[in-house]
């Protein structure tokens, strides 16, 4: 089979990544052509986009590049119409994943969606183009499989492959046994939310000199970046050792996004932090449609881990929040009985093994039709 997938972000690199392994244990055989990063590349796959060119955050953003975006699907469309691929795997990055569901399924090439936008938090009028040209679509969240139902839809729960990703590290961390606390700050995989929400962060240093801060940081931003966003101050910075860290940390600071449901799997007391441009806060504020903002609280239905969003990301908060964390005993320990209960509900591990065997099962469906 020839395979051609679509991430356009760190996470979608991470997941796809491990679906190209689940696959090619069916299929040694199978190809796979690419818009992602360096993780699926480590899998023999053809890297034709990376996603570091291709993530815009933010309604004002995404209209300052729509120029880019518009010849990156041009191209796109050009370059799987050559390859012509057996099916299409689409991995999230709505914006740009869904027109080009639109795209295959007129030219009749086959649409499977792993890991659905976010359409129950905005947008959910898109469910009507999902159910148009989308031919499987693969669902990572619990909640989602009722959400699609109530629009007539069937999709399959195949779990979450985050559990995959992150089976060697232990469901509560041991304090990392560290001489002082130890805090990870994850700004993000983005420059522009690294240079909202880190400068905040570091604002905890001095408040905390009994304990150690260290950045978390990501090769496609690359650590000098995080240097000049951290404005010259010293501070440690691990480059691509993410969970690693996690697993010794004592508390972490993290910018919203996958980052907070990883955090949570390796058992880290966390806080959720988000700061973006005004005008594109106050446009997704009146048409966000969900209660939270990180997966954790979205996935328990409760506010199992604190939010700080725009003007309540301050010194003041984080502060108190940081000092929670690290010496609240009877809080951290409310933190775990939740974390295990998330870890219940998505599915334990084997996402990455169960969405590829409903990708084969699915392909010889089409071959036998």
């Amino acid at each position: 089979m020839k395979y051609y997938l679509i991430a356009g972000e760190a996470s979608g690199d991470l997941h796809a990544s491990n679906l190209i392994k689940a696959l090619k244990r069916r299929d040694p055989h199978a190809e796979f052509r690419c818009w992602g990063g360096d993780l699926m590349q480590q899998q023999g796959a053809v890297i034709v986009k990376h996603y570091r060119d291709l993530a815009f955050m933010g309604f004002v953003e995404v209209v300052m590049n729509l120029r880019t975006i518009l010849g990156n699907l041009s191209f796109c469309k050009r370059d799987v119409m050559a390859y012509r691929p057996d099916a299409v795997i689409l991995v999230d990055y709505p914006g740009f994943n869904l027109r080009m569901a639109k795209f295959l399924h007129a030219k009749g090439i086959p649409v499977i969606y792993y890991i659905s936008p976010q359409i129950w938090a905005w947008k959910q009028s898109r469910v009507r183009t999902i159910r148009r040209v989308v031919d499987k679509m693969l669902v990572i969240l619990p909640f989602e499989k009722e959400f699609y139902a109530g629009h007539g839809y069937e999709v399959e729960f195949v779990g979450h492959p985050l559990l995959d990703a992150m089976a060697s590290v232990p469901s509560a961390n041991a304090g990392g046994g560290n001489e002082k606390p130890l805090v990870a700050l994850l700004p993000g995989s983005r420059k522009q939310e690294i240079k909202a929400v880190l400068p905040e962060m570091l604002k905890m240093v001095p408040e905390f000199p009994e304990a150690g801060f260290v950045i978390a940081g990501v090769a496609s931003v690359g650590e000098a970046f995080y240097r000049k966003a951290a404005g010259g101050k010293e501070i440690s910075i691990v480059m691509g050792r993410t969970y690693e860290l996690l697993k010794q940390a004592d508390a972490a600071l993290v910018t919203s996004g996958t980052a907070t449901l990883e955090t949570a799997l390796a058992g880290t007391p966390e806080i959720v932090c988000y700061r973006g441009g005004t005008l594109s806060y106050l446009i997704a504020k009146r048409l966000v449609k969900v209660k939270y903002i990180s997966l954790v609280n979205l996935i328990m239905d409760k506010p199992v881990v604190k939010e700080l969003i725009q003007s309540d990301l301050n010194a003041g908060n984080l502060k108190s929040g940081l000092r929670q964390l690290l010496y609240d005993k009877e809080h951290i320990a409310a933190l775990r009985r939740d974390y295990a209960e998330l870890k219940q509900r998505l599915g334990g591990e084997g996402a990455s093994a169960r969405a590829a065997e409903a990708i084969v099962k699915f392909m010889n469906e089409q071959k036998g039709r």
